[in-house]
Parts: structure tokens; sequence; C-alpha cells
């Protein structure tokens, strides 16, 4: 006899902190609900539990306001009848980092266990899409299933097998990651609604119960049926144990109970008879007609990924390694500082505020979480770089000049690294304490002689560079242990071409008197300008056409890529979730169009030239699409056009071309004044190719040029974080971006990769009409790419990547004193080496002390980590994205150790001092 089904209900609320509504309205809205949630938990046994959504801010949140009912919630949570966890948010899986989703998962649960027990829950209800590596990240965090809406197709109709272009033949499902990971995948298939205000009236709960129960058994694979009982901000059904007491009477043959998802998984598991279909990679929803995939939130308001991009940078790939340096040097590290600074940056990441899809008030409230988190990195990063740079020895400057001026260039990525670096240093400084009155000190400040001057490295040789006087300026110091120091000093701005400088660590440089400059030196001086509008370095050649569009020469590889660096313009009648172009339209290109050129910088270590377009395109779409907006059509369907009238959009283009340099710059500014539209930048690869790879979190992941056959939207763009690349087997070429996360290949027959800049709409779209006139994006905005070209196949394509993983990190450069000191002038604590490992992170872990190191295998092969501590160290052990368990690794600590990595694997080493 067949097992008696069962209805599992969970009571939950899918809450977004902010949405179509500014945080705080929905922040008293949540506020009442859990007050609700906990009088009924406190009233009645029937109603056995809640689950969270999955996020312990919102516990946070709570408190904030009902901080005297934290005991209340602690009871509940201890009893499991408030389920909390794993995450801190709910985030968004494209637009957010690696590392990032790392420390909201351990922040997540950290925060869970000041409570009780995280729920281990991959919970991703709501998220737009979800990257091939949410298995293996699961189970390193002792998940092993994940809950999710959005990414896989529709399971087939009454059961059916998975040959017809469905994904899945069920709502469950196994998810396969590309290192091997497997977890159990149950897809909202009815959404995460569909057990949503159950009716406690007969007549009422029949109808409800006859469509629901079928609804969902069109799609499970077993008896053990799921229903949730809520949706977005769904206040608490408090009535629910009478609707399934009613529910019972109606359908005796069928068991409702009040449930939680662990009590589901539970019961699913034992319940499993049948095979199910193994989903691999990347949920992407490309087995679809292409229309709601949600997509283009990866260009809505593309000044908060530039935001996000460069905090994350700031604070995972910058002030972490350097504060993890100057812990080694005795300092405290800031995990509190740096728990506040992850959380403020995370409370952007949730799929509704990084997206950009929400009212105009959210993200400006976001642009302040943006600057309150990057002004804690800095601090931090500040102090860090001046303990480090304080325990370098400069004392062996002296010999090389007088009245030295050491500076040092710290390299906070994981790879060698060479670069132009710019350094503002005092060359005299006289503080007002001192008495000589503001008039004689500025007289004295700018009495400081300045020349004869040159920067040397630190064996003394002689280092091309460029020097600005910036005058005299106003300072100060704010001491630990006294009142802020004011001060006067001459500052200079000396700008020059780091070399060589380690993995995790750092070369000392001097600005030093000598009486003459060696003849050595002055004959290095050669400029990267070879002829009217060519630049040109060992590697790479780059001539502009009088359109602006220029080749670049990848001499290494004997490939040339042509028509390079073209805008293209089209109107978007969508709105901040997905774009529209208008029927018909043809785009407008720069192509052909006379550009000004002209030489913006000629210097040793680089060469720069600036390209100017004048340019009109449409002032916006015509007035048909207030209308259709208005009237709620739905965004495929809607007819407008761009209005005939046009306005200005001039686009000041700079190419920055390094000696030594892998790739070639492109910075682009302009000044937005025209909406409902989308602005991209095109590179023709000309390369054969039916695939290519873009950089998604902790894996390159690959994707067909072509989509799927169901595929219908004319446009297929696809999400990127730090690059996209196409290569033919043997060359390539990467299209490194800073929080340009919207990319297409174009089927132009020359495998075009465009790169979105801009994209402005007026409204946020989905359920009803939300006007947003700041996501038009006017005003000025500077955008920033890095073409690195390859040769040599994968290997050649491993190095390209490394280049496009530090165009990611600023360099980090402070100026010191001449001292003794514990760290030699050309050092790094760490080494490792691997062509096929991506370094991802170097931070301390808060209970133990230890230095924690990841990675990951940037191949879908095996390979080797070398890693090999300048430090001393008692134990080496291999370690999990928690940190919490220790798999000690055999050898010799101090001598290092070689470390098979898997495929796509991405690895974790503690380090004990």
């Amino acid at each position: 006899m067949d097992k008696k089904r069962t209805a599992h209900l969970i009571s939950h609320t899918h809450w977004d902190r902010e949405w179509y509504l500014p945080y705080e309205k929905h922040h008293v809205r949540l506020v009442a609900l859990v007050d609700a949630l906990l009088d009924k938990l406190d009233q009645s046994e029937a109603f056995r539990s809640f689950y969270l959504d999955g996020q312990t801010i919102i516990l946070e949140d709570y408190l904030q306001v009902r901080p005297e009912n934290r005991k209340r919630l602690e009871k509940h949570i201890r009893d499991g009848r408030i389920l909390i966890g794993p995450w801190y948010i709910l985030q968004d899986a494209f637009l957010t980092s690696g590392e990032a989703n790392v420390r909201n998962m351990q922040i997540g649960h950290r925060d869970a266990k000041a409570y009780g027990e995280p729920a281990k829950i991959g919970y991703f209800p709501d998220t737009f899409g979800l990257v091939g590596q949410t298995p293996q990240l699961m189970k390193q965090s002792g998940i092993d299933n994940v809950f999710f809406g959005r990414g896989v197709k529709p399971t087939g109709f009454n059961n059916t097998v998975s040959d017809g272009g469905y994904e899945s033949s069920f709502s469950e499902l196994l998810w396969e990651g590309p290192d091997g990971s497997k977890v159990l995948g149950i897809l909202f298939a009815n959404w995460y609604s569909n057990g949503n205000e159950v009716p406690v009236d007969e007549t009422e709960a029949k109808l409800y119960w006859e469509r629901k129960l079928a609804d969902a058994e069109k799609y499970a694979s077993t008896n053990e049926l799921l229903f949730m009982n809520g949706c977005d901000h769904q206040p608490v059904q408090l009535d629910l144990p009478e609707a399934l007491e009613t529910a019972a009477r109606l359908y005796p043959d069928t068991e409702f109970v009040h449930s939680s998802l662990p009590q589901y998984l539970q019961s699913l598991k034992g319940a499993m008879d049948r095979e199910l279909s193994t989903v691999k990679g990347e949920l992407r929803s490309q087995r679809t007609d292409g229309w709601g995939t949600l997509v283009n939130t990866a260009s809505a308001r593309v000044y908060l990924k530039q935001m996000n991009q460069e905090g994350q940078a700031l604070l995972e790939k910058v002030a972490e390694p350097l504060a993890s340096f100057a812990h080694l040097l005795g300092k405290d590290y800031p995990h509190h500082l740096f728990t506040y600074a992850w959380k403020t940056l995370m409370q952007n990441h949730p799929h509704d505020s990084i997206c950009g899809c929400s009212v105009d008030e959210v993200h400006r409230e976001m642009v302040t979480r943006f600057a309150k988190s990057r002004h804690v990195a800095e601090t931090i990063i500040d102090d860090s770089k001046m303990a480090v740079a304080e325990a370098v020895d400069t004392t062996g400057f002296a010999a090389y000049g007088e009245d030295p001026l050491p500076l040092i260039a710290m390299n906070t990525t994981g790879w060698t690294r060479s670069g132009v670096i710019a350094v503002e240093i005092d060359a005299a400084r006289l503080y007002l304490r001192d008495g000589h009155g503001l008039e004689e000190t500025a007289r004295r400040m700018r009495a400081v002689d300045l020349s004869g001057r040159v920067l040397v490295d630190d064996r003394g040789r002689e280092v091309a560079c460029t020097v600005e006087d910036l005058g005299l300026l106003f300072g100060y110091d704010l001491p630990d242990d006294r009142f802020r120091q004011p001060y006067m000093c001459r500052k200079v701005r000396i700008t020059f071409r780091a070399e060589a400088v380690p993995a995790l660590g750092l070369r000392a440089y001097a600005w030093v008197r000598r009486a003459q400059r060696h003849e050595a030196a002055q004959a290095k001086a050669k400029s990267l300008l070879t002829g009217h509008r060519v630049m040109e370095n060992e590697a790479l050649r780059i001539e502009i056409a009088e359109d602006g569009s220029f080749s670049l020469n990848d001499k290494l590889s004997g490939r040339v890529y042509r028509d390079l660096g073209i805008y293209e313009n089209t109107g978007d009648i969508g709105n901040e979730y997905m774009y529209r172009q208008p029927e018909g339209e043809k785009p407008l290109t720069t192509q052909g169009i006379a550009a000004q050129i002209r030489v913006l910088e000629d210097k040793p270590y680089r060469a720069a030239l600036e390209i100017v377009h004048a340019w009109e395109i449409p002032a916006s779409a015509n007035e048909l699409l207030d209308q259709e907006q208005r009237e709620l059509v739905y965004y495929p369907e809607r007819q407008a056009q761009r209005a005939k009238r046009l306005v200005p959009l001039e686009i000041r283009t700079v190419l920055s071309l390094e000696a030594g340099g892998k790739g070639v710059r492109i910075e682009t500014k302009l000044n937005n004044q025209a909406k409902d539209h989308r602005l991209r930048m095109l590179f023709p690869t000309d390369l054969s190719a039916a695939k290519h790879r873009a950089d998604s979190m902790f894996e390159i992941a690959e994707r067909d040029n072509e989509p799927a056959p169901e595929w219908e939207n004319p446009s297929n763009t696809q999400h990127q974080q730090a690059f996209v690349e196409l290569g033919d087997g043997e060359a390539g070429l990467v299209v490194a971006n800073l929080g340009l996360n919207e990319y297409e290949v174009l089927r132009d027959g020359r495998n075009t990769i465009a790169v979105t800049l801009l994209r402005a709409v007026g409204e946020l779209g989905d359920w009803g009409l939300f006007p947003t006139p700041e996501a038009q994006c006017l005003g000025e905005h500077t955008f920033h790419l890095e073409l690195i070209p390859y040769g040599g196949g994968e290997q050649g394509a491993f190095a390209a990547y490394t280049e496009a993983y530090q165009f990611q990190v600023p360099w980090t450069a402070a100026q010191t004193g001449i001292h003794a000191g514990s760290i030699a002038p050309l050092a790094a604590p760490l080494r490792w080496e691997s062509a096929e490992l991506a370094f991802s992170s170097l931070k301390i872990n808060e209970e133990t002390g230890d230095m924690m190191l990841r990675w990951f295998n940037m191949s879908r092969r095996g390979s080797e980590l070398t890693f090999s501590p300048e430090i001393p160290v008692k134990q080496l052990y291999k370690t999990t994205i928690l940190e919490e368990a220790h798999f000690p690794l055999t050898g010799n600590p101090a001598g290092g150790l070689s470390l098979p990595v898997g495929p796509c694997e991405i690895v974790t080493i503690g380090v004990r001092r």
C-alpha cells in the first residue's frame, strides 16, 4: 500500500529589507510581524514553528527597535520554534564576490550561535539565478541541500522524463558543482508562496486544496509535499493550526503537518525511491524564453556595482591582508571593525538592493552604506600599512643619496606584481605646535628645495618617475595618546612603475637627493609612443583609427584584434530588471564618426592617448512609453520607440599602455543627459569559438555563445565579475572590468564581446508601476576596463586571468622614515606557487588567531599548491570556508608543503604560529 501523502506546511516570510518601499517602511512592518509571531508562539503550542527567511539580520533589525524582546526571541530559537540562519543576509549570487559570500555564511553562523544553532538549510528562495560553485560552498558549510526558486526550467508535466528540454524531471533534483560536489536541490516549482493564506472555511478550503495538492503532485517525486505558507513581507498566518484542522477533515488521505524545513528534508530523504535528474553547473534559466531571467539587474544603476566592487576589493583584497601583516608584527587584528564593515557592506547585497531594482530611496541609502563601509576599510588600511612601513628596515637608503625619504609599495594580491603607482609624500612638514606662526610656517614650507632628487629602489637603482609639486597643504595627525596635531607640509606626488613587488609583500623605494643622475638611468627613458596615434611596448602595439576605434597587436601570439572600442547605443523601454530594445530599432555606433585624438601622457613608464567623441543620441523614449508603463503593459509587448529630439553625449576615452604592461587600460568618462537607453563598448575578437568563459564566484564559468533553443529574447546578456574571455584554444582576449557586471557575446560573425557601461531606465518593473527617475543615471560617470590578449593556450589564459584579478586591486603605499626594522626592503611573509590556482583571501581567524589563506582552482583538472611560509609556523592545516574543521597536513610546517587540489576546488589553509 502506498504511503499516505504528507503536506508539509512551512510558516515563513520572505523578507526583502528594502524594495518597493524604503528600508524603514519595511522595517516598521517587520517589527509588527515579529511582535505578532512572538505573541502567537507564547500563547499556542499548536503553532509549532516559523522560518525566519534564512537571514540573521532580521534579528538585528527587530531588536534595534524591540531590545526588550531579546529573551523571548532566544527562548523560541533555542526551543526550535524559530529557525534562523545560515546567512547574515539573502544575497544576490552573481553580483557579490566569493569572499563576500563566505563572510556572509561565517557571520550568519556566528550570529545564529549566539541564540542557538543555525538551520543547515541552503536557502535561496528568490535569488536571480545561482552560481555553479553553490554546491561546494554548501558542502563546506555542512549543508547538503539547496532550496531555490529560480534558475532551472520548471519540470515536465505529470513527471515526464527530462528529454524534452526540461532540466529536471521533478521539483527535487541533484545539483552538481564543477568540483563534483552534490547537494539535494529543492525547486520551489510553484513558488515559495504555494501554501500561502490557507482558508479555515471548509468551502474555501476545499477549492484551495484541490488546486494546491494537484499542483504540488504535478512536480513532486514523492508523497512528501512542500507548501510554503508565506510570501514577500507576508504577515504570519496566525490561524494556520485551525486551517490545518479543516484540511485534515476534508482530506483524510493526507496528513497535514505544521512542519519545518529540516523536518521536511528528513521525511523527503526517507521517502525517495525514484531516480532524480542531475543538474550541473550554473542555474541561470537558460532553458527558458529569456524574458524573465532578471539578468539585466547586472546593469541597472551601474554606479552601485562600481561602489560594491571598490568596497569588496578594499576589504578582502587590501584591508584584510594588510591587517594580517600588521598582526604578524604584534598589532591587534581589528575583528570588530571588519565585522562592522562587512555587515554594513552586505546590507547592500540583497537581490533587490545590489541588483538596483528598488525605488530610488533604497538606493540613496545604499550609497551612504557603501561610503560607511569604505571609510572603515580605509581606516584599517591606513593604520595597518603604517605599522608595516614602520617595521621595514630603511637604513640602507642612507647610502644611496642625501636626505632620503623612504616609501613602501605594498602588493596585497596573490601574485608578483609590477605596475604604475602614484604616491603622495611630504617632502617636509612643520607642526603648528612648534610655534612658528602660520605665516612663518607657510614661508618655510614654500622654501623647501625639491631639486636634485631622484627615486631609487631597494638596491639604489634609479627609477624613472614623475614628480608633481602639490604645494603647501594642511594636514593633521590623530595620535592615540593626545589631542590632534595639525601641521603644514610641502607635498609631492611621485608616479613611477614599481617592479616585481612580491605576492603579498612589499618593496621599498626612497626619494633621495643626488648631485648627479646616473647616465644609465637617463638612457632608459624611452617613449612608448612609436608613431602617429600608436603606442607600443615589448608585447603590445595599439593603433588608433580616425573614428577612435583601435587595433591591438599581440606581438607574442601574433594575433591582431581590430575595430576595438566602438561605442554602441540603443533605446531601452524595459525596466530595472530587464532590457528591452525598441522593436526594429537599429543601434547607433561611433563607427565612422571622426574623433579628436591627442597625446595625454608620454612618460618612460606609461603612455596615454585621449579620444573624444562629440556624439548625439535620442533624448529619451517617446511619449508612448509613459502610457505603456501606466497601463502596466508587459515590457516585451511594448511598442514605444525613441524620441526624435537629440541630446549631446560627449565621450572622453583614455587608452594607456605601461612599459612591461600585459594589457591596454581604458578609462571612459561621460555626462549622461539621455533617458531610456543603453551604452555599450564593443570588442570584436574574430576568434572561432562556440564557448567563452566569465569570472564568477570561485569559478571560471564556461558558457555557450549561442543560447538554448527555447531562448526567444533577442538579447543574451550575462553576468560577469572580474572579466569575460573568449579564446580559440591557442590565443584569446580577456576583457577585464571594474564593477561592470554585464556583457554579451554577440552573434555577429565576429564573436564580439559587448560590455555594458550604462543602462538608463525609469521604472522598477515587476508587479506594478513604481517610477524610478534616478535609475536614469543622469550625470557624470567614469568606467574602467583592461584588454588583455594572450597566447599559449590554457596556461596563457590563466596568466591573463591573473592580470585581470590584479586589475581589481589598488596598490597600497606608505611614506616612512629612516629606521631599522625586522622586515627587509624586499620581502613577503608567505610564498606559494601554482599556475592554475587563483588567490582569494588572507585574514586572521577570530577564534584561533590563525592565519587563513584561500585559493580556488581555475582549472577543471587537478592541480597542486606549493606553499612556503617565510615566518615561523607550528602547524599547517586544511579547513573549510567556515574555518571550523581542522585537517592537519603532513610534513614540516616550517618547510612548507605541496598539496594536491582537485578540479575547481576551493581550498583554505590555516597557519598556526
